[in-house]
């Protein structure tokens, strides 16, 4: 279900002017405070989001969007930009592939779109970023986890190179969840025998080359090995090869739908071991379709904004400003995201003598590249290959049927 409206009105009185409207094509999250005088004279500035707002993720789009515009909302409240207002003009893609392209195009053909937060899915930005960044366009995701994006295709043989100097991303990725679920399960699990599988997906076989590659560094041997195809539901022979291995845990690396059967196959055959996965697995639907989940394991991207205050107080902003949707996991990462292009905004502006140049949207993905600020996530900072500094993970456990927060932490080094 789409936004069909937002509140206008801020708790100090002051009233911003919102597009309401069931065309996520148009702009959002723009005006000046009234009676203020600036609007005649402000320049506008659009930053795109791209989401997938309809579709079987569409609350983890709709909460990207609405943070992306609780930040323009805020950046024009506080005029963190003077002379800049800040909308916000969000696409739909479904979580589609083929939709990034042609959303890509409808930005980089609306002058007054400097950059881009999004996209969620890492296969909807393989088709989205090129020609982004073809055309010299800042774009901040606060999903996406293939270390192909930031690294290369030969990440994983130690050969690194950055495909695209205009990709930044607020969220840790692959390259570092199998590592982390690794050190969990031998160090603080005391598993020290691992089955491994993965569905042959790029998310799969990142996440069990991460892991395989640390768990026997830290001392604990891979009993076995085997791929699925995504589409397998049929797991008795593999079940009972993971129960005659001896494998205290099964690590799978994929996603819910294919790992649920897989658990409850594993339970079934006497197999009466955790399976751990990465945020592939993380989802209700795993807890929905899986009556014997319980100890499953999961890591995910980043922590739950619960757990510090700058996440608490976003929290309470989100929900004053009456937004039905809940922000989700990424609504934070996405807040962060679209920040630091209102922050790199400021810093162009702040270096033409505080006037918008013509030439803002080229100069964007350097300033991001420069920044360095305190977000509601954390340190908000980028590397040299566009991967966030603040590479934070969180394990959680099925416990009484509901994902609970075992550990949070940084990526192992």
């Amino acid at each position: 279900m789409l936004l069909a409206a937002v509140l206008a009105t801020l708790a100090t009185g002051s009233v911003l002017t919102w597009t309401l409207s069931h065309d996520e094509d148009a702009p959002r999250g723009g005006g000046a405070a009234a009676g203020s005088g600036s609007a005649a004279s402000s320049t506008t500035v659009v930053i795109g989001v791209d989401a997938p707002l309809s579709g079987g993720l569409s609350s983890m789009g709709v909460g990207m969007r609405n943070s992306a515009e609780l930040a323009a909302r805020t950046a024009n409240e506080t005029k963190h930009v003077p002379g800049v207002t800040f909308e916000i003009r969000a696409l739909d893609d479904g979580a589609d592939a083929a939709k990034g392209a042609s959303n890509a195009g409808r930005f980089v053909s609306d002058g007054k779109v400097l950059g881009v937060v999004g996209p969620l899915n890492s296969v909807v930005a393989k088709t989205l970023v090129p020609p982004l960044a073809q055309a010299n366009m800042a774009v901040v995701s606060p999903g996406n986890t293939d270390p192909v994006l930031t690294l290369g295709r030969d990440w994983a043989k130690g050969t690194t190179a950055r495909p695209y100097p205009t990709y930044f991303r607020t969220v840790a990725t692959d390259v570092d969840q199998g590592p982390f679920a690794a050190r969990h399960l031998h160090d603080e699990a005391k598993k020290t025998k691992v089955y491994v599988v993965d569905d042959t997906s790029a998310h799969g076989t990142a996440l069990t080359a991460g892991f395989t590659a640390r768990f026997t560094k830290l001392g604990g041997t891979v009993v076995g090995t085997e791929q699925v195809h995504p589409a397998e539901r049929d797991f008795a022979g593999l079940a009972e090869r993971v129960r005659s291995s001896g494998a205290d845990a099964v690590y799978f690396g994929g996603y819910y739908d294919t790992a649920a059967p897989l658990s409850v196959q594993l339970k079934r055959s006497g197999a009466n071991v955790p399976l751990m996965g990465g945020d592939g697995i993380f989802d209700q639907q795993y807890l929905a379709t899986n009556p014997t989940a319980e100890g499953d394991l999961a890591t995910n991207i980043g922590v739950a904004a619960e757990e510090s205050t700058a996440g608490r107080d976003f929290l309470a902003r989100y929900g004053k400003a009456g937004y039905p949707e809940a922000a989700g996991w990424y609504g934070p990462y996405a807040y962060d995201a679209t920040w630091s292009l209102i922050e790199a905004v400021k810093a162009v502006v702040t270096a033409n003598g505080g006037t918008l140049p013509g030439d803002a949207r080229t100069k964007l993905p350097p300033a991001v590249a420069r920044l360095g600020f305190d977000g509601v996530t954390g340190r908000v900072a980028f590397d040299g290959s566009g991967d966030t500094v603040n590479r934070r993970l969180t394990v959680y456990a099925v416990n009484g049927g509901n994902w609970t927060t075992v550990t949070s932490g940084p990526a192992a080094p």
